[in-house]
C-alpha cells in the first residue's frame, strides 16, 4: 500500500542510491474494499497518497526521472473497482511534468471487450509473464527515452 511505501522512503530506504530513473507502480491495493466491506482509501486519498509519494522520492532523489504507471486494470469490466481505478489513473496523469512521466498501459491488457483474460491474469489482479512481457517492454521504451 502507499502508506507502506512511503513509511520507507522516510526512513532510509532510499539513501546511499544516485539512480536516474524510477519506475513506480503502486495503489491497487488501497482501491476496493477491505474484508468487512468498508473501502480502503477514496479516489482522492489514492491519488493525493501517491502525489505526497511523488513529492517524497523527488525530494530523496532529485536528480531521478520517476516513471509512474497507471494502475493496472483488475476484475471484471462491471466491478466497480475498475471505475474507482479509472479516476485514481486520471488523477495521476496530471502528476506528468518534466520529472515524472506518466504511462498508462492498461489497455493492452484488455480483451477488445474490456474483459482481463484470465489467462495473463489468472486471479483477475497479477499478471502472468504475458503481462509481465507487456509491462517490460513499456518500461523497456521509457528507459530509453529517459536515459538518453
Amino acid at each position: 500500500r502507499i502508506q507502506n511505501v512511503l513509511w520507507r522512503v522516510e526512513n532510509g530506504e532510499l539513501e546511499g542510491i544516485e539512480p536516474r530513473v524510477v519506475i513506480l507502480l503502486i495503489g491497487t491495493n488501497n482501491t476496493g474494499n477491505e474484508d468487512n466491506g468498508k473501502p480502503r482509501n477514496s479516489t482522492p486519498e489514492i491519488i493525493e497518497g501517491i502525489a505526497n509519494l511523488v513529492r517524497r522520492i523527488e525530494f530523496h532523489l532529485p536528480q531521478a526521472k520517476i516513471v509512474l504507471f497507471a494502475l493496472f486494470p483488475r476484475g471484471a469490466p462491471a466491478d466497480p473497482i475498475r471505475t474507482q481505478i479509472a479516476s485514481v489513473n486520471a488523477g495521476l496523469a496530471k502528476l506528468a511534468g518534466d520529472k515524472v512521466q506518466f504511462l498508462d498501459i492498461g489497455r493492452e491488457f484488455l480483451e477488445a471487450d474490456g474483459t482481463l483474460p484470465r489467462a495473463m491474469f489468472p486471479d483477475l489482479l497479477h499478471p502472468d509473464a504475458q503481462g509481465y512481457q507487456i509491462w517490460a517492454k513499456a518500461i523497456d521504451q521509457a528507459l530509453a527515452n529517459d536515459l538518453n
